[in-house]
């Protein structure tokens, strides 16, 4: 009978796990402070142009309230719904320029503003770049469809963020586009 280590036919043995050892994608990956760090970063960048017109609703409701009391008129109400208008779209324009250059940003380095600020960026398993379509529509627009589902959107919202917590460090979202988020 012949044994394994004189076989000629035998598979060949080899160490399969020396490119975590080399510095591969698992030895690079973000942690989680970092990735909420990006994401609470990147709501603050993209939600800031709409913080005056928040501000000017707020106020236009002290105005509708001393208008209700019988200190203004109807004229000073109208004045103050156009003006948080016009800064609301004024914001809104802003934000969309933000938007762009995000995804300029994702294009080109895989990475939105917070992520770029924080040091991390998306990548395919193999440590390949991720492209445009995969982040934008698989990350972002399917997840943001399943959220949308009522009740059920709201679960899938909060199991999607609590699968970080696991060994791979992996959001469900990074699942769905095949994606992980490495330091870069």
């Amino acid at each position: 009978m012949v044994t394994e280590s004189n076989n000629q036919f035998a598979p060949p043995k080899s160490f399969v796990a020396d490119r975590v050892a080399a510095g591969g994608t698992d030895a690079r990956k973000a942690s989680r402070v970092a990735r909420l760090g990006a994401a609470i970063l990147d709501g603050i960048i993209l939600g800031m142009p709409f913080g005056p017109a928040y501000f000017l609703l707020f106020s236009d409701a002290a105005v509708r309230t001393q208008m209700a009391r019988g200190n203004l008129n109807t004229i000073d109400l109208v004045t103050a719904l156009i003006r948080t208008g016009e800064v609301f779209w004024g914001g809104a324009l802003l934000a969309s320029i933000l938007w762009i250059v995000t995804a300029v940003l994702v294009y080109r380095h895989g990475q939105t503003i917070g992520k770029r600020i924080v040091g991390i960026k998306v990548v395919r398993p193999d440590g390949s770049r991720a492209g445009l379509a995969r982040i934008f529509w698989l990350r972002n627009v399917v997840s943001a469809l399943l959220s949308c589902i009522p009740l059920a959107g709201t679960l899938y919202a909060l199991v999607d963020l609590l699968w970080i917590f696991g060994g791979a460090r992996r959001c469900l979202h990074d699942y769905i586009a095949d994606t992980i988020v490495v330091s870069s």
